[in-house]
């Protein structure tokens, strides 16, 4: 871990003592069951105990719905928000985030629920927003790295981000990383009811939104693992998507 992040952006407004902070982690799932009760106990023993998880189900056919319901049912700090159909990460965060927001969260992370994103970086992250608006887990910044991917995996990935971030103008590494912190503020400025991205492009599309609205965005080193069970939701349509919409942005007024 390097001793300072790497940031974009204005500075930061004032932030709450970090024992008064309720952290909400969101974590959409598709076909998860084999990995969703033991990320859900790990990402509990990162964090305080306002802590929040939200877990958001699109009607997974593989039973992750009713593993979600008995953990809320277990726990009073996991809730579940289960939708009809599976309809891409960018709506199921969306929906993730009015909830966050309406019951008060002070901090709103996305994260996987397969263990790409180690959940021991939690406290890291959240920390970054005492001085940042939004903390980016990243795998391209001096600290950072991937592991097990093969290389096309690794070209398409990085590809993206270099390509996102040419193509906006904006100095962040890993703009397609979806482990990532907001500070209440940031979800409540950028307009997320004008985001329509479904795929990876929802990552780049909330980090440019938030760099424009003047926030400050650090990126913090992480090791990105590939995911512990089950499959890849990696398609040649999320790509495509990404293809087109990145540089749509800049033409984009919200």
């Amino acid at each position: 871990m390097p001793e300072s992040p790497e940031g974009a952006g204005g500075a930061a407004t004032a932030t709450p003592a970090a024992e008064t902070i309720t952290p909400w982690v969101i974590l959409p799932t598709y076909n998860e069951a084999e990995n969703l009760e033991r990320i859900v106990g790990a990402v509990l023993r990162q964090l305080p105990s306002s802590r929040r998880i939200l877990i958001v189900d699109d009607n997974s056919p593989d039973g992750t719905g009713a593993i979600a319901d008995r953990l809320a049912a277990s726990d009073d700090s996991v809730a579940v928000l289960h939708r009809p159909r599976k309809q891409g990460l960018g709506p199921a965060y969306l929906a993730a985030f009015h909830v966050a927001l309406d019951e008060g969260a002070d901090r709103i992370i996305e994260m996987d629920a397969d263990f790409s994103h180690d959940p021991a970086y939690l406290p890291e992250l959240i920390a970054a927003t005492e001085h940042a608006d939004l903390a980016i887990g990243s795998r391209y910044v001096p600290g950072g790295g991937i592991t097990e991917w093969g290389p096309m995996r690794r070209f398409i990935s990085r590809g993206g981000s270099a390509y996102a971030r040419l193509a906006l103008g904006l100095p962040v590494r890993d703009l397609t990383g979806g482990f990532k912190c907001y500070r209440r503020v940031v979800l409540e400025t950028i307009n997320l009811d004008t985001i329509e991205a479904r795929g990876y492009a929802f990552q780049v599309e909330t980090t440019y939104r938030a760099i424009n609205a003047g926030f400050r965005v650090v990126e913090i080193p992480i090791t990105f693992r590939d995911r512990a069970d089950g499959t890849s939701k990696m398609s040649r349509s999320i790509v495509a998507e990404a293809m087109w919409r990145v540089p749509a942005m800049r033409f984009r007024r919200w």
